[in-house]
């Protein structure tokens, strides 16, 4: 295991930096050109299919509008839309949190939830309660977008709410650190398909099965290469599958 941890040290060096960032398209780009952790969630749960397709879509979007009133809202998202989520979709999405903008903070919401047990997944489910609470409005792709509040059990790898933790927390080229009272080393991997195929080859993960189980099998195994800082290695694990470095590599 020591190879692939000198692997992965080599790849963080040159990945986790402005230059690594900029080699190809990623949500990151567009949240970091904002640096607000309510239009850097919006970015993050966007985040699913074609980096390219989902960087355009972003880039899209008047961000403005989360200061706005409803009927602003509509005109300044009118014809947006992506994949699951139609034009009404995405209005009702902004909306949503334009109004978690007046009545909250999200940083106080999510540590309201994570302090008690230093749990990621908690801080999640109460951000997600209150989300769902700020509006009656429930279509598929509304819901897809947020995701289901987790369970004492869940099953859902909860990448892209992951994924927008790493950028909160962490403090360096790549990510924002945005956020202060949230320990790095409490975070999660940001697990999708590249991620969790690069790691089933690297031997980093011996779960067959792509769901919160596997998340938590690959961040243990992570932080026995960095106990205080294991989702550093996610952005490089990612490129290694997205470049198809991966397969040009041989243990």
């Amino acid at each position: 295991m020591d190879n692939i941890k000198s692997l992965l040290d080599i790849e963080v060096k040159q990945k986790n930096h402005h230059a690594g960032l900029m080699e190809s398209e990623d949500p990151l780009r567009v949240a970091k050109t904002h640096r607000n952790d309510v239009v850097a969630l919006i970015c993050a749960l966007f985040a699913y299919g074609n980096a390219k397709l989902i960087e355009k879509f972003l880039l899209s979007l008047d961000f403005s509008a989360l200061n706005d009133d409803e009927k602003t809202i509509e005109r300044k998202l009118k014809g947006r839309y992506y994949r699951f989520q139609t034009n009404e979709d995405v209005v009702e999405i902004f909306k949503t949190f334009a109004k978690f903008k007046k009545e909250a903070n999200l940083e106080d919401i999510f540590f309201e939830g994570y302090k008690k047990e230093n749990s990621v997944i908690a801080g999640i489910k109460k951000v997600l309660e209150k989300l769902y609470d700020l509006s009656p409005y429930r279509t598929a792709g509304y819901e897809f977008l947020f995701g289901k509040i987790p369970s004492s059990n869940p099953s859902s790898p909860y990448k892209r709410w992951n994924m927008f933790l790493r950028w909160m927390v962490r403090d360096d080229e790549l990510d924002m650190g945005l956020w202060k009272r949230v320990n790095k080393a409490d975070l999660l991997m940001p697990l999708d398909v590249h991620t969790f195929n690069v790691s089933r080859k690297l031997g980093l993960l011996n779960r067959k099965t792509y769901d919160f189980k596997a998340v938590l099998e690959l961040t243990q195994t992570l932080r026995k290469f960095d106990a205080n800082d294991p989702v550093k290695y996610d952005f490089a694990i990612y490129r290694l599958g997205q470049s198809k470095k991966i397969d040009s590599i041989v243990l």
